[in-house]
């Protein structure tokens, strides 16, 4: 026979110890409420079992209610805590209604018959059946927890309905001798030892639906924390890739900057040129003055020119394409070399007087000169320079050949780039600027620009510009712009 006191005191131990715990781990987790309540529940339940404890032998009808419906209070605690824990619809005036009805009932019971036992059974067997079934109900409804997890829950509540069905039926069938009705007696021990299992049994059941939600909020946070990284990354990207835009935007504004300054002295170059033979000749030739004259007039306008197109802040004024004849160009060109007293080394020839294409003339003009002064500048004096303008297979092609100091095969492949000289340019002769900006020129016509080593050295610089038409202008300068 199991020992009443001895059970009690196991209970209360329990119910102490569980009641310590959901204190500790609310004080833990702050933001989970709704284990106060759980707490609460416990603490009920072991304040009601000590006060069962101490009580005397021959208990007054009031603290078997009290005590009776402290530890109820506890099961309805428990009940509100779990469905708030899960999110579900609180019956909380079930539980009122239920302690209501327990007070009135026992008072009723030891008031005017306390000799009969089996109603405050029932009416105790009745109030678990329902609380429990409201649990039953929430983790019925709940979907945040394990399913294995709510049903091993819900059999848990099962088994101590089944139990108090079982200790009510026992009280209907086998009521209790008349001295043991106001004094629980051991026959009802074994229900309160599983009242201890059951206790320890949802204990754990909770416990682990807290784990659960614990992971299921550290899971969320990762990933949450795994999002704002990604997102981060994408933001550092952008502007990784918007800083590089602004790189590159103005790393091209510095390169227009170095190509105009390149260029700029060409113009000059004629202007001091035909200003010193202006001061030689005097007034010696006036046919020769007016000639130079002319030449000061071109030069400044294309100065001008260049200053307005390439130091404006509009973009589209850099390119301006229009139909315009081969021969036409190479005669400008020529033209320009004569009025610096270079043309003498110069042999131009084109196939094809009537090649016309669409391009931009001042462009064109600018990647020729570039070309034929690098030929001036590493060949021998002795040397003449060849210029060869042609059409081939929709394109045209403008050769530059010379029999200078050539290209040092290593260094070919390098050759066009910003400030790049090769190793056998002589000392002061350049900025390596002249390739590199005539590349850049033409790549506007989608053009592009070789270097070829001729046999016997020297080397043939050959520029190759889409052939067009005016039938196709409008599509085609679409593209290039």
């Amino acid at each position: 026979m199991l020992d009443l006191k001895t059970v009690l005191v196991v209970d209360l131990a329990t119910a102490s110890l569980q009641a310590v715990a959901w204190i500790f781990v609310w004080l833990a987790w702050r933001h989970l409420y709704e284990l106060k309540f759980l707490a609460a529940g416990y603490t009920a339940i072991a304040i009601g079992l000590l006060l069962m404890i101490l009580r005397s032998e021959q208990p007054t009808a009031w603290s078997i209610v009290l005590h009776n419906t402290i530890i109820k209070l506890g099961l309805v605690l428990l009940a509100e805590g779990l469905a708030r824990f899960l999110g579900q619809p609180r019956y909380t005036w079930v539980g009122i209604s239920l302690l209501a009805f327990q007070v009135v009932a026992w008072s009723i019971a030891v008031t005017f018959d306390p000799g009969n036992l089996a109603i405050r059974v029932h009416t105790s067997t009745l109030f678990t059946v329902i609380m429990m079934s409201v649990m039953c109900v929430a983790l019925l409804r709940d979907r945040t927890q394990p399913r294995l997890l709510r049903w091993i829950t819900m059999a848990v509540l099962g088994e101590y309905m089944a139990a108090s069905i079982v200790h009510s039926a026992i009280e209907f069938w086998f009521p209790a001798a008349p001295q043991d009705i106001m004094v629980l007696n051991n026959r009802n021990a074994w229900y309160l030892l599983q009242g201890t299992l059951f206790l320890i049994a949802l204990f754990a059941c909770l416990l682990f639906m807290v784990s659960s939600r614990l992971s299921e909020a550290v899971r969320e946070k990762n990933e949450a924390l795994s999002r704002e990284v990604l997102e981060r990354r994408r933001l550092e990207n952008q502007l990784s890739a918007s800083l590089e835009a602004e790189r590159a935007l103005r790393e091209e504004q510095a390169d227009f900057m170095r190509i105009v300054s390149h260029e700029f002295r060409t113009p000059l170059a004629v202007i001091r040129n035909a200003v010193d033979m202006i001061g030689l000749v005097g007034d010696k030739s006036r046919d020769a003055t007016k000639e130079r004259l002319a030449g000061i007039g071109e030069a400044l306008d294309r100065l001008f020119s260049l200053i307005e197109r390439f130091m404006t802040n509009d973009g589209d004024n850099h390119f301006r394409p229009e139909s315009m004849q081969i021969a036409s160009l190479i005669a400008d060109v020529q033209l320009h070399f004569e009025m610096t007293g270079r043309g003498e080394r110069l042999l131009f020839r084109t196939e094809g007087e009537a090649i016309s294409t669409i391009a931009d003339p001042d462009m064109l003009a600018t990647v020729i000169i570039n070309l034929i002064d690098n030929a001036l500048k590493y060949s021998p004096e002795d040397q003449p320079i060849h210029i060869d303008g042609r059409s081939e297979f929709g394109l045209v092609v403008i050769k530059v050949r010379d029999r200078g100091i050539g290209i040092p095969k290593a260094e070919m492949h390098k050759i066009g780039r910003r400030f790049f000289r090769a190793s056998n340019a002589k000392a002061g002769s350049g900025t390596g600027l002249g390739l590199y900006s005539s590349r850049q020129l033409l790549a506007y016509h989608g053009g592009t620009l070789d270097l070829l080593a001729n046999e016997g050295g020297g080397t043939t610089a050959v520029a190759r510009v889409p052939l067009l038409r005016e039938t196709t202008e409008p599509a085609q300068l679409e593209h290039f712009r």
